[in-house]
């Protein structure tokens, strides 16, 4: 083996490693304007047919991990439609070409998952597209650090935040439901914070411990109907959320034992696996994808 190969495949040293430099970007973020870009997968990601002619709905598709996960699955034979909202339409076009260079149907749909009836009809939708929902990921989320305290943390934040991590995924998977034929499954996206709260994002936090609960409880109530429930808890990912949202992004993800933030391509892989027949007796269960920070 090569001294390149070795390199290539040690995780410290896989992926760009902080310090980066310090910088800040308006929510909800954009991914061109990162120093380093984030790797989607784009360059290395080669699918095997895990998924082929599925059919999936990932929220929060436009960028980060939604856009590795959509790249992915396209690049293992499903059709993809997406969320976005509607400042990220320029992502969006991104995700869309991504998907459709892999030769698969991709349809993008501007959605603010924190309204009931947008909910609705992203799933009336899915439904008219493709007749079915094989694969739905969980995955849109907002979080706004708050280094001040509980204090710092309005009602206005707290309702977003609620809205859009428990909420959304309430509604979308309720209705959803009746179009997951057996062998389908949901797929929700946590978080280490769900086990490690940091203090500047206890309102996020509280919502990926919920997340967690809600897995394991829906995972029970419809394994008798064929359908699996699982998530994945991500660790630090160098995603546009990051200088959205933290006040500091230098020294993102040196926490890690792996010294480094997750590339959003080293977390498609799980969500690949999850909603996969390799996994058909996999439910109720949470993948840590955290760079070596044990979990429960």
């Amino acid at each position: 083996m090569t001294d390149d190969r070795r390199h290539a495949d040690d995780p410290v040293t896989r992926h760009p490693r902080p310090d980066f430099p310090d910088q800040e970007q308006p929510h909800p973020g954009w991914t061109e304007a990162m120093t380093p870009r984030p790797d989607h997968g784009e360059d290395s990601y080669r699918g095997s047919g895990q998924l082929t002619d599925r059919a999936a709905v990932v929220t929060g598709g436009d960028s980060g991990i939604g856009r590795a996960v959509c790249l992915a699955y396209a690049r293992e034979g499903a059709d993809v439609l997406f969320t976005h909202l509607p400042e990220e339409l320029d992502e969006a076009r991104e995700t869309t070409r991504l998907i459709e260079a892999a030769g698969r149907k991709a349809v993008a749909v501007e959605c603010d998952i924190r309204d009931e009836d947008q909910c609705r009809d992203l799933i009336e939708r899915a439904a008219a597209e493709f007749g079915r929902i094989d694969v739905l990921v969980n995955n849109a989320a907002f979080q706004m650090a708050q280094p001040d305290g509980i204090e710092a943390i309005t009602t206005e934040q707290f309702d977003r935040v609620m809205k859009t991590n428990l909420y959304g995924m309430f509604w979308l998977t309720k209705m959803a439901l009746p179009h997951i034929p057996k062998g389908g499954c949901v797929i929700n996206t946590t978080s280490v914070q769900a086990y490690q709260p940091s203090p500047p994002l206890l309102d996020y936090a509280m919502t990926k411990g919920a997340i967690v609960t809600f897995t394991h409880g829906l995972a029970q109530l419809l394994a008798p109907r064929g359908i699996r429930v699982n998530a994945v808890a991500p660790g630090p990912v160098w995603t546009p959320l990051i200088p959205a949202t933290m006040p500091e992004t230098v020294e993102f993800g040196k926490q890690a034992p792996l010294g480094r933030a997750a590339q959003p391509v080293e977390m498609a892989p799980a969500y690949v696996f999850l909603a996969s027949p390799s996994a058909s007796y996999i439910t109720a269960e949470v993948v840590n994808a955290t760079g070596g920070t044990p979990l429960p």
